[in-house]
């Protein structure tokens, strides 16, 4: 006998999302989404915000209530997101890998830009390179998995640095040093500072060459869900190709990228 394949969806599957929606599971979930933002709201709170009658809030969240996705706060007449809820997302976070979750992210930035996408992160206050999609140019940056560098000649690195706290920056450069690989290579201090100043403000980092003449980098941090800076997404080519102002409007591509990553795992992007 044959094994049915399982499935994810029924076989006369359409894409009919509104033919394929449940209004009540619909009106929870924003009931749930509401509840997340706030300390917890009253019964007449929830209904005024959803727009619905207080006594369909109310038998919604008794439901939820009964499967432990809000709780009830007697005191303060309050609802608040359950530890139910908590339960059930923790495990989005045994799929929410950043190399995973940023493969898509990767392969539709290097046809966007026409140059080679690396994902990298930090370790042992160095940038360690854990995957890249290629560009086809023929002419390319190539970091293979286990490439280190260091953070201040790296726009992965430089694009972390700017989102650390200013005591753990002092500290890599203290222990790592600032030295130079080419006439570009940032090796003062406030030289560092000043460039990392610029990445803040943009929202990318580029590495003008300063670690391999003839080629350039543009990069964005990726964040958890702490907002802290646990990754980085660029794209890097050769500077003939990737000019400053090619790299600068690469730039937002990039941190668009980082950021549709960043959502992907559950992050939170510094305000």
């Amino acid at each position: 006998m044959t094994q049915a394949r399982p499935r994810g969806r029924p076989r006369a599957f359409h894409d009919k999302t509104e033919q394929n929606t449940i209004q009540s599971l619909d009106r929870a979930m924003a009931l749930l989404r509401a509840l997340a933002k706030t300390n917890g709201l009253t019964l007449t709170e929830l209904a005024d915000r959803s727009g619905q009658s207080a006594a369909t809030v109310y038998r919604v969240l008794v439901t939820l209530q009964g499967h432990e996705i809000v709780e009830f706060e007697e005191g303060a007449q309050r609802w608040h997101v359950g530890a139910g809820a908590f339960r059930i997302g923790s495990g989005f976070l045994r799929r929410a890998n950043v190399a995973e979750r940023s493969r898509g992210a990767m392969q539709a930035l290097m046809r966007a830009t026409g140059e080679t996408a690396n994902l990298g992160i930090e370790n042992r206050d160095e940038v360690l390179f854990l995957t890249q999609v290629e560009t086809h140019e023929a002419i390319r940056a190539f970091f293979p998995p286990g490439t280190r560098s260091p953070m201040h000649v790296s726009g992965i690195g430089k694009a972390l640095l700017a989102y650390y706290p200013e005591a753990r920056v002092a500290r890599i450069v203290a222990e790592k040093g600032l030295n130079g690989f080419t006439s570009l290579s940032i090796t003062s201090e406030a030289s560092l500072a000043r460039d990392l100043a610029r990445t803040r403000e943009r929202g990318f980092a580029i590495d003008d060459q300063e670690r391999a003449e003839g080629m350039r980098c543009v990069a964005a941090p990726i964040f958890n869900a702490h907002g802290e800076p646990v990754a980085g997404l660029s794209v890097s080519g050769p500077a003939f190709r990737m000019t400053l102002s090619e790299a600068t409007r690469m730039g937002q591509e990039v941190r668009r990228a980082a950021d549709s990553v960043t959502a992907a795992i559950g992050g939170s992007t510094p305000g």
